[in-house]
């Protein structure tokens, strides 16, 4: 479909590219032939991305006027994949300023098209009563709408796809529990959608003709109860039957805090899970097919959905996970070089070694680090903190890796974040666990001059207040067994072997 701006192909912007349904929005816009344009607060997270030298990346901010107006410039659709669901308390009101702003945008702009995606509302609860986050979805909803730019607000309920928050939640409870007491919520119907036909239909929603100004549900052909949807999985992944036991006192909170314990979605993206499966939310309509035609097989089944999720997984081909996404309270920059950073206090506890190994060798054991090869020291002490993150609503350990070779800039890895990548060279990890300060680990790799190579390692620690300069010191009569360790069994894997040889998992500095 060409622009009608000229003959060009229609020009695309995606918000939340770095996010799980904006980064595989991004391949199929450039498939069906548009250009595409990305918005993103941190455009280095991007970069790594296969797609990334086909679109244009810009920087900014759906809460920002002047970086918002030209990202919108010359744009035909817009896509709103952003939500500040994670951003603690006060989420509704920046979500709220996040869509006037851009409606606002996207207006002055002539933008042809707003493409939003927000959540399924059950249609016999009112408003006030819906969990915070259904709430605000349905807000957001209403602000594009009401944009005076022509906006499709798809709804959707439970997405199944491989890396989907509900995805991830479904297996590991099915999975790990074999027998469960579940809250009552596991009763309550659902109608799930495959992540392969949201995208479908945000594709097709760039071509509605412009008088239309409205919601679509969006849906699967299944109508099942969360129990039903365990016990299909089970059966998908050739599991035994499940015992699921209901228990009515488990509240959202308290179910959230089950979840957290037994997956690996952390409290802050449990809750709003559990809160909205609370309620009925199944399709009233299905009209978006007279817009975006239903091809054979289309919708796909819940089991068709739930088999290529699983392949997918089994397989190593996530393309993008729930934890794509930023986790809040930490910083958007990299770590700049200056070691005096902020004009505050940075501790360091810096190592090398040489090691009898080609730079290469050495560095497919420091890319594969994490996940199921774990962190080379110490495992009990990396496992305790993970629990311990846990413990105090923090994502804990159990991210694992999105792929088991290879690391991107913006990949989630355990209870750290990529925040540089130089291949064959560097490493620089983020943590993203509750801490009382900054921290970051970085290795790099270089060549030794004796036909070896030679390792370098740095834990960085910037802490906050006196309980931060407190941490750091508790912490280090166990840096050498932690850091030591970790520098010493890399190198000696690498020298061992063309491989890192699976270890247990992994602590904060």
């Amino acid at each position: 479909m060409t622009s009608d701006r000229g003959n060009q192909p229609l020009h695309c912007l995606v918000t939340g590219a770095t996010g799980y349904i904006g980064g595989r929005l991004v391949p199929e816009l450039l498939a069906a032939g548009y250009r595409v344009r990305c918005l993103a607060r941190s455009p280095e997270k991007l970069r790594d991305y296969p797609w990334a030298g086909e679109v244009e990346i810009v920087r900014g901010d759906v809460t920002d006027a002047r970086s918002l107006a030209p990202a919108m410039r010359d744009i035909d659709v817009a896509y709103y994949l952003v939500h500040a669901l994670t951003s603690g308390g006060g989420f509704e009101e920046t979500d709220r300023r996040a869509a006037t702003v851009f409606g606002e945008q996207a207006r002055d702009a002539r933008v042809g098209r707003i493409v939003y995606l927000g959540g399924l509302i059950p249609s016999d609860v009112p408003e006030q009563e819906l969990s915070p986050h259904l709430r605000s979805r349905a807000e957001v909803g209403r602000i594009l709408l009401a944009s005076g730019v022509p906006t499709t607000a798809l709804r959707a309920a439970v997405i199944i796809g491989s890396g989907s928050a509900s995805f991830e939640m479904l297996r590991y409870l099915t999975e790990r529990l074999p027998v469960m007491v579940t809250p009552s919520w596991v009763s309550t119907r659902i109608q799930p959608v495959a992540v392969r036909d949201v995208l479908r239909l945000l594709v097709g929603s760039a071509r509605m003709p412009r008088e239309v100004n409205r919601t679509f549900d969006i849906g699967g052909p299944d109508i099942v109860t969360y129990r039903e949807m365990m016990q299909r999985y089970a059966e998908v992944a050739d599991l035994r039957r499940r015992l699921i036991l209901p228990v009515p006192m488990l509240t959202p909170r308290l179910s959230s805090h089950w979840i957290g314990l037994v997956t690996p979605v952390p409290r802050s993206i449990a809750r709003p899970l559990a809160e909205s499966l609370r309620y009925e939310v199944v399709c009233r309509e299905h009209d978006i097919a007279a817009y975006v035609p239903d091809g054979p097989g289309q919708p796909f089944d819940l089991d068709k959905a739930l088999r290529l999720a699983l392949q997918r997984v089994r397989e190593a081909r996530v393309t993008t996970r729930w934890s794509s996404a930023s986790v809040p309270g930490v910083p958007s920059d990299p770590l700049p070089t200056d070691p005096d950073w902020a004009g505050g206090s940075l501790y360091t506890d810096a190592r090398r070694r040489d090691v009898d190994a080609s730079p290469q060798a050495l560095w497919r054991v420091v890319e594969g680090i994490g996940g199921e090869h774990g962190w080379y020291s110490f495992p009990l002490a990396w496992a305790v903190r993970g629990w311990l993150d846990r413990l105090v609503g923090g994502v804990g350990l159990r991210r694992g890796r999105r792929d088991t070779d290879r690391l991107r800039v913006g990949d989630s890895l355990d209870f750290w974040r990529v925040e540089e990548i130089e291949p064959g060279r560097l490493l620089r990890l983020r943590a993203e666990m509750r801490l009382p300060g900054l921290a970051w680990l970085e290795m790099s790799v270089e060549p030794n001059g004796r036909n070896g190579a030679r390792y370098r390692q740095r834990a960085l620690f910037h802490p906050r207040g006196l309980l931060g300069h407190a941490y750091w010191w508790s912490v280090w009569p166990f840096h050498s067994l932690v850091f030591g360790g970790m520098a010493r069994n890399i190198t000696r894997t690498a020298a061992g072997s063309t491989s890192p040889e699976p270890a247990s998992a992994a602590v904060s500095p």
